[in-house]
C-alpha cells in the first residue's frame, strides 16, 4: 500500500497514546491463509453504515463456506441481516462495510474492510480495501454448540429503546465480550471506511452508569483503528451477544476518549478510558441460530482487573 497504512486520525491517536506499532500486517488484499480462515467460519461480525451515517454493529451467520473470496480483493458473503435487524437497510450497494471473522474456540481473528459492490437476495459482494489479522488477546474461549436449527430462518421482532432498562444494564454489566463498530473520515471530511473490532475483559469490565458506558482500553496492537476513528467520528455502535441464549443487544451512541492515564488507574490493565453515551438501541431475543459454551478466559484477560 502506498504511503502510510494508517489514516490521519489513527496516527493522531498513536501520538496521544505515546507511540504506535513497530510494524504492521495491514494489506490492501487478503492473504491465502486469511481467505481460508474466513471460509471456515459459520459467523462473522459486521459494521454497516445506516442512511444517516451511523455505524451499526451486527452479526451474520451461515453454514461454513457462506463467506468466500473468489479472488484476493473480493469477499462474497451469502447472508443478509434479517428483516428485524436494524442493519437490514444498511447493507446495500456502495455502502462501506467492516467484517470481523473470529474463531472463539481457537482465539483467532481477522478483519476485512471495504465497500459493498453488489447485493442480491442471497447476500453481498465486497471490494476489499484493507485486511489484517489481530492478536488473540482478550478473546475468551468458547466452544460452538451444534447449530440450533429450530431457530434458523426465524425473524424475531426487535424491541427498540432510547434508555437502557434494568435488563439491558445487567446484560452489559455481565458481559466479558462486545464488538464495536466505528467509521473513519478522510481529510475532506467525507466518510472513508467502516470497521468493527472485538473487546474483551472480565465480566463487569464495562461500567454502566445509567445511559453511559465507561470502557477501559487495554493494551493491544497499538494500531488504534477504533480510537482513531472515534477522534473524527464520535458516532459508534456496540453489539453485546449472549452466547448461551442467542440474545443480541445493539446500541448506537456518541463516544469520547479520555487520554489521561490517571483516569485509567481506576481499573487494572487499562491505559486509557472511553465513554459511550447511548442514543438508541435494539434488543433481539434468541435471534441467533448459534450457541456457545464458555471454556476459559484469555490469559491476558486474567491480568486485568475490575472497577475500584
Amino acid at each position: 500500500m502506498a504511503g502510510s497504512v494508517f489514516n490521519a486520525d489513527e496516527l493522531a491517536a498513536q501520538r496521544l497514546a505515546g507511540g504506535g506499532p513497530r510494524g504492521h500486517g495491514i494489506q490492501d488484499f487478503m492473504s491465502e491463509p486469511q481467505r481460508h480462515f474466513l471460509a471456515q467460519l459459520p459467523y462473522v461480525f459486521v459494521s454497516a453504515i445506516d442512511g444517516a451515517g451511523w455505524p451499526l454493529a451486527t452479526m451474520l451467520t451461515g453454514n461454513p463456506g457462506f463467506v468466500q473470496s473468489p479472488d484476493s480483493v473480493t469477499l462474497a458473503v451469502a447472508a443478509l441481516p434479517d428483516a428485524c435487524d436494524p442493519a437490514a437497510a444498511a447493507c446495500v450497494f456502495d455502502r462501506e462495510i467492516g467484517i470481523l471473522g473470529i474463531d472463539l474456540a481457537r482465539r483467532r481473528r481477522s478483519r476485512v474492510n471495504g465497500r459493498i459492490i453488489d447485493r442480491d437476495a442471497f447476500g453481498i459482494r465486497v471490494a476489499v480495501s484493507q485486511s489484517f489479522g489481530n492478536c488473540p488477546q482478550y478473546i475468551q474461549r468458547r466452544a460452538l454448540a451444534p447449530r440450533v436449527e429450530s431457530f434458523a430462518g426465524l425473524s424475531h421482532p426487535a424491541e427498540s429503546f432510547t434508555q437502557l432498562d434494568a435488563a439491558a444494564q445487567a446484560a452489559i454489566a455481565g458481559a466479558d465480550t462486545f464488538f464495536v463498530a466505528s467509521r473513519s473520515k478522510s481529510l475532506d471530511g467525507a466518510a472513508d471506511g467502516a470497521d468493527i473490532s472485538h473487546r474483551g475483559g472480565r465480566p463487569g469490565f464495562v461500567r454502566v452508569d445509567g445511559n453511559v458506558l465507561t470502557i477501559p482500553d487495554f493494551r493491544g496492537n497499538r494500531y488504534f483503528n477504533t480510537l482513531g476513528n472515534l477522534i473524527a467520528e464520535p458516532r459508534a455502535s456496540l453489539l453485546f451477544v449472549d452466547f448461551e441464549t442467542g440474545d443480541l443487544l445493539q446500541l448506537q451512541g456518541r463516544t469520547e476518549v479520555d487520554w489521561n492515564a490517571r483516569a485509567a488507574e481506576t481499573i487494572a490493565g487499562a491505559e486509557r478510558l472511553w465513554r459511550f453515551h447511548v442514543a438508541r438501541g435494539w434488543r433481539r431475543n434468541a435471534d441467533l441460530p448459534l450457541r456457545w459454551a464458555f471454556v476459559d478466559y484469555s490469559p491476558t484477560t486474567l491480568h486485568t482487573g475490575l472497577w475500584r
